[in-house]
């Protein structure tokens, strides 16, 4: 039994370009973003690896990058389902701000707390600890039962989204997650043992 389960964090979107805190704010792919995604379903598909369902957040950037993957796969007419759940973590008062800006006006080091702590949260924002509550009982409940099934899954998400998802899955503390870079485009390949836990894994930007 495969029990495959790939994480791709979506390609570069409008705001990563322009160096703006993005979370929740619905804006799209730019041309690298999508040769970006373009590119992880190549690497897929060079892996010989087909899906049977597919998993994305309620945002453009994310659904985008699924629809390219699929289409490089020839799978198109995949079963997709779509939940908020697996949306970016929410940046509040910071959402719209040039990261260069919001430490003139923060400071350094309070943003710096707020994007690289597990559990502060920036003004009406979530903290990755907040991220981690909405994201990780979806998982349980909808994901993972199916990988476990031997179902093979793709996901399609955002950078703090999948540092929840990877937390989870690699048994990782809230210290060692925030730590952990996520390229855009770049497919994390997992298959799991039947509790869950990694038995392999394949990160295709190494």
């Amino acid at each position: 039994m495969d029990r495959l389960l790939v994480l791709v964090r979506h390609g570069q979107s409008e705001w990563n370009l322009k160096n703006l805190f993005t979370g929740w704010h619905d804006v799209g792919l730019t041309e690298k973003g999508e040769a970006e995604a373009k590119k992880a379903g190549e690497i897929l598909k060079a892996d010989g690896l087909s899906f049977d369902v597919a998993y994305t957040s309620d945002l453009k950037r994310a659904q985008d990058t699924l629809t390219i993957i699929l289409d490089e796969l020839g799978q198109a007419d995949l079963p997709t389902i779509k939940d908020q759940a697996l949306n970016e973590r929410d940046y509040g008062d910071l959402t719209g701000l040039n990261k260069d800006d919001a430490r003139a006006r923060f400071g350094e080091e309070q943003v710096h707390i707020w994007r690289r702590s597990f559990d502060v949260a920036p003004p009406g924002g979530e903290s990755l600890k907040d991220t981690a509550a909405r994201v990780l009982p979806y998982y349980e409940a909808e994901i993972k039962p199916r990988v476990l099934a031997g179902e093979r899954v793709l996901v399609a998400a955002h950078g703090n989204s999948l540092r929840a998802l990877i937390m989870e899955i690699e048994g990782l503390s809230g210290e060692e997650i925030v730590k952990r870079e996520l390229a855009t485009g770049v497919p994390i390949i997992y298959r799991l043992n039947e509790d869950g836990t990694v038995a392999q894994k394949q990160d295709t930007a190494v």
